[in-house]
């Protein structure tokens, strides 16, 4: 994979996929750097190293300056045995890695291969989406050379502004679906896990970013360790570059060190819970089952059905 080697890296360190303002600052200081911004293609190496791409062998890597100081890290993952359609984008992991960490905004994005137009498109989910500014170090050419604004790679988007009102809020904002249980089940398993799992599924569909279908939901997992990991879904304009919450969710594990060292995505995981609105336009059931039972096959699976609040607009 094509390199800038006038570029020096930066070792990670243990925060993995987000380093806080302090450690950016210190990782600048100490590199002699002049710009936060330019410590972004010094990580992607590193950010390779943590992709997962079972299929096609070939790494990606990103990294992304916030607004709030802080650096996000993503990388590409694949599934063995699914759908090509399944796998997560290493601007797709670097974004929902931001908005994990309620991140108000991405500045600065560095990219160890030019973006697809898949991930240009899941791009224009955040507002301003055009003003963020992009660097690729690999890729035929040698890269962009320099950053630019993602208006450059993209100049005629289809984007938010198409379907939706202005004040609907976007990807990096501030969500809330008004949702609650639609029935009370009875579940006697492992001693409060169900519980923990659904309460957190239920926590990301209300702040699931879904404005074209208003089929919100959220997905969480638990590991051998009894720790819960959850992430909602993301739609986009264009629909195919959407992102199931299943793969928010496996962002969330994997941000958190989970996954273990080699490639395999599910590695500890027990049981995992969909809670998604009962009857609407997009239901994410048979294909979230399809991808859980391929990343963790002993894993429990179960699902919880939401509804609007009688009374809620």
């Amino acid at each position: 994979m094509a390199q800038n080697t006038s570029t020096p890296t930066a070792e990670i360190r243990p925060s993995r996929f987000v380093i806080d303002p302090e450690e950016a600052e210190t990782m600048r200081q100490e590199m002699g750097i002049a710009a936060l911004r330019d410590l972004l293609p010094a990580l992607l190496p590193e950010a390779q190293k943590l992709a997962r791409p079972a299929i096609s062998r070939f790494h990606v890597g990103a990294a992304a300056l916030g607004t709030s100081g802080r650096i996000y890290l993503g990388a590409n993952i694949e599934f063995p045995g699914v759908p090509l359609h399944h796998s997560i984008h290493a601007e797709q992991f670097l974004i929902t890695n931001a908005a994990l960490h309620a991140e108000p905004s991405i500045r600065f994005i560095a990219v160890s291969e030019f973006p697809c137009g898949h991930c240009r498109q899941f791009l224009q989910e955040i507002r301003n989406a055009s003003q963020i500014q992009i660097l690729i170090t690999g890729g035929s050419g040698g890269g962009s050379g320099d950053f630019r604004p993602v208006s450059y790679f993209l100049p005629n988007p289809f984007s938010p502004s198409d379907l939706l009102h202005r004040d609907t809020p976007l990807l990096l904002e501030p969500h809330f679906n008004d949702l609650i249980e639609e029935v009370e089940e009875v579940r006697v398993i492992n001693s409060g896990l169900e519980e923990r799992l659904k309460m957190a599924a239920l926590k990301v569909a209300r702040a699931s970013h879904a404005p074209y279908s208003g089929s919100a939901s959220g997905f969480a997992l638990a590991d051998d360790q009894g720790r819960v990991y959850a992430g909602s879904y993301t739609e986009s304009a264009a629909y195919n570059p959407s992102l199931g919450p299943v793969q928010a969710a496996i962002v969330a594990y994997l941000a958190a060190g989970g996954g273990g060292g080699g490639g395999g995505v599910g590695e500890g995981i027990v049981a995992g819970v969909l809670a998604e609105r009962q009857g609407a336009a997009v239901s994410q059931e048979e294909t979230a089952r399809i991808l859980f039972s391929a990343v963790a096959p002993k894993a429990r699976f179960s699902v919880y059905r939401l509804r609007v609040p009688a009374g809620s607009a």
